[in-house]
């Protein structure tokens, strides 16, 4: 039996990535998934997004976990198409207990569509969480018995290091911290429910929102910045995998955490436990 047999969760940016890791390793331990994608470029954005034919991929392989899932094409942007992605989904599966509000975007980190990169990180980031909350919360709460909320964040949601100040990375750093806030806000709201808040924070994860052939190109136009010990992990690793994330994660779902919330969680080897060697990079 897994730790999760008998939930339902609902994953956003799950098409691949972290996502798609969230979604093979809660189905792995009995979850049925709702699994929800925009599957569609962001003009900002400066790598390929996730298509349709990647949400299909998902499903076939929480399938061949032996798992239940209900793909959906939706924008977190737009609270009314994701909000029918959560009715069919409940529709199938019943209940939701366990959201992971995990879309999300680079957008351009060089000149690009500089006020508009802006936008589009923090409408993702940031409202496309909070849509996700208010849409699954109510039901939750009248379902009676508690359930979990874990946020995609970053190392970047609790330091203020980014690789420059343009209105992209700027959005991205503001969103990341935004998410922590609300999780703090809701955290303590839902805790009369026995409904649990909480955020990871992954350093950087293998996944295409870095590995890349766009930002391995800035990488090398701006070797200073990217290879700076400021982007270093202080485990020997360069980028961590998508499960390790997903491991943190269903722990932080499943009953053994059941008195754990309001915490912002690392996964980061090490990167923001620097201490006193960080302080003197910056300074």
């Amino acid at each position: 039996m897994g730790r999760l047999e008998g939930k339902v969760a609902f994953i956003t940016g799950a098409a691949r990535g972290q996502g798609r890791s969230h979604a093979i390793r809660l189905a792995e331990e009995g979850a049925a998934v709702i699994a929800v994608d925009i599957c569609e470029q962001i003009s900002t954005v400066f790598y390929p997004l996730a298509t349709e034919a990647d949400l299909e991929e998902t499903q076939r392989l929480v399938e061949d976990a032996d798992g239940r899932i209900l793909t959906a094409v939706a924008d977190v942007r737009d609270r009314a198409r994701l909000q029918a992605a959560y009715d069919a989904g409940v529709a199938e599966f019943g209940p939701v207990d366990i959201v992971l509000p995990n879309a999300g975007i680079m957008p351009v980190i060089g000149e690009g569509e500089r006020v508009q990169a802006w936008h589009d990180g923090i409408d993702t980031l940031l409202t496309g969480v909070w849509h996700t909350l208010e849409i699954t919360i109510p039901g939750m709460i009248e379902r009676g018995r508690g359930g979990a909320i874990i946020i995609t964040s970053s190392t970047a949601g609790l330091s203020g290091i980014g690789l420059n100040t343009l209105p992209g990375q700027a959005a991205y750093v503001a969103a990341k911290h935004g998410v922590v806030g609300l999780m703090r806000l809701y955290a303590g709201q839902l805790a009369q429910h026995n409904i649990r808040v909480n955020t990871v924070h992954p350093t950087g994860v293998n996944t295409p929102m870095v590995a890349n052939a766009e930002y391995g190109a800035f990488v090398e136009r701006f070797p200073e910045i990217a290879g700076s010990p400021l982007y270093q992990n202080p485990m020997p690793v360069q980028l961590i995998e998508p499960v390790d994330v997903s491991n943190a994660i269903v722990y932080l779902a499943s009953d053994e955490a059941r008195y754990v919330t309001g915490v912002t969680f690392p996964v980061d080897a090490g990167y923001l436990n620097r201490g006193p060697a960080l302080t003197d990079v910056q300074g």
